[in-house]
């Protein structure tokens, strides 16, 4: 009988009221918001894997303090009740024509798409990459937090060499808290004093938000972590264990070698500096899916051309577009999308309605909850202005400084978001 129902349920039409790509935070969301407001609307979701990942909780499982298992559940289990799940990759995006192509179910038709499919690792983004994280020489949480965990554990000292890309990359803190996580690490296994943590960014600073960089850069001084701001990574020397790192900024003082070069580092070219390693992690560089990029769209960068504040996209008025591939100018994060889906929602139920989709209330809320060593955590709460904007509720937990790190903090973190995530968040309520 149960086989029975799944048929039923998942019986592929091919036309639908609204269609969804993508069944990962945001793409749940939407449909489950949807619902609850207007039950008698014909809802599918193209999504290809069976699996949905608390991505969040990778940061902590590379550190050892999550197990992996538990930040996956079976997608089926959070397709909302009457929305027809399209077990498939979309291949292409026809807006013209108001059709969505996939690889085995045809052309989906639609009056309303909604695009939120994530973004993906490009391993070729950075030469050498792709070799490195195979060979199991580098690891990174976006890939394999496993893997991360295991290197931390074999790692005995020298550098640690901690690391993102040029590109726009989700929870853009993500890199940083595991320098702070693997600092503290050493630290905890006495190893700190023949260690040197480098975190290297392309950035000028290491936080947008100044209250928070403040805090942050104290941090950094409390594990006497280097930091190199201005550094790109461009390649990866595998074999040899070095890394080189463009210079973002030529003339900056980024570049400028410490006359002990504790770190054995080296110019070898026009603003091109090598760095040797003993672990390496890294953020991958990342992009929006192929099929997304290939389509009418996106805007020059590559992401989803979306209006800033409604959600929709300039291009074509019933379709809308909402985390990791829209190109907003504030952090991919969950917490962005928590925000977003009930505008996104609004604007089609008005659309649906005959209304025009006039809420423009998104003001580029993201919050990038950054761990700095067990137990405890900063909560990066901001907008489009770079404005610190914490939740009011965070003082019914007696946290009255979030930009300071807290040990009730590292509780939310680990435990409560989790819990809100799988039981308020994916069933679509807002929270």
């Amino acid at each position: 009988m149960f086989f029975s129902f799944t048929k039923v349920k998942f019986k592929v039409m091919t036309k639908y009221q609204v269609l969804i790509i993508g069944g990962g935070t945001a793409g749940i969301m939407v449909a489950a918001q949807l619902k609850k407001k207007n039950k008698n609307i014909s809802i599918a979701i193209i999504e290809p894997s069976d699996k949905h990942y608390y991505q969040p909780a990778f940061t902590l499982v590379g550190a050892g303090a999550f197990d992996y298992k538990k930040s996956i559940r079976p997608t089926v289990k959070y397709i909302p009740k009457n929305v027809t799940w399209i077990q498939d990759f979309a291949t292409a995006l026809n807006p013209n024509i108001n059709t969505v192509s996939t690889r085995k179910s045809g052309d989906i038709s639609y009056d309303y798409l909604v695009v939120a499919p994530g973004l993906v690792n490009n391993l070729d983004g950075i030469e050498g990459l792709r070799e490195g994280l195979e060979s199991g020489v580098v690891c990174s949480n976006y890939v394999d937090p496993n893997k991360t965990w295991e290197l931390l554990q074999k790692f005995n000292g020298g550098n640690a060499i901690l690391t993102q890309p040029t590109t726009p990359i989700k929870c853009g803190g993500a890199p940083q808290k595991t320098a702070y996580l693997s600092a503290h690490y050493f630290k905890k296994r006495g190893i700190a004093n023949k260690t040197n943590v480098v975190f290297a960014t392309p950035g000028s600073v290491i936080f947008g938000v100044k209250v928070i960089a403040d805090t942050l850069m104290k941090v950094i001084g409390r594990y006497n972590i280097h930091l190199k701001t201005f550094y790109a990574p461009i390649r990866i020397d595998s074999a040899n264990k070095i890394i080189y790192f463009k210079e973002v900024n030529a003339g900056e003082n980024s570049c400028v070698i410490n006359e002990n070069n504790v770190l054995g580092e080296k110019h070898v070219g026009n603003e091109v500096i090598e760095i040797p390693f003993d672990f390496l992690h890294l953020a991958p560089p990342q992009q929006a899916p192929d099929f997304i990029r290939e389509s009418k769209l996106v805007n020059e960068a590559g992401w989803l051309d979306v209006d800033h504040n409604s959600l929709q996209s300039n291009k074509f008025e019933n379709i809308f577009g909402l985390g990791d591939v829209a190109g907003l100018p504030t952090a991919k994060t969950g917490a962005a999308i928590r925000k977003q889906a009930p505008v996104v929602v609004d604007n089609l139920l008005k659309l649906i309605n005959n209304k025009a989709a006039d809420n423009k209330t998104y003001m580029g809320y993201s919050s990038c909850p950054l761990v700095t060593g067990y137990g405890e955590m900063v909560l990066a709460e901001f907008n489009y202005k770079n404005e610190f904007v914490p939740d009011p509720k965070l003082k019914q937990m007696l946290v009255f400084n979030s930009d300071k790190p807290h040990w009730w903090l590292w509780f939310l973190k680990k435990y409560m978001l989790p819990y809100l995530y799988w039981n308020k968040m994916m069933k679509g309520e807002e929270v």
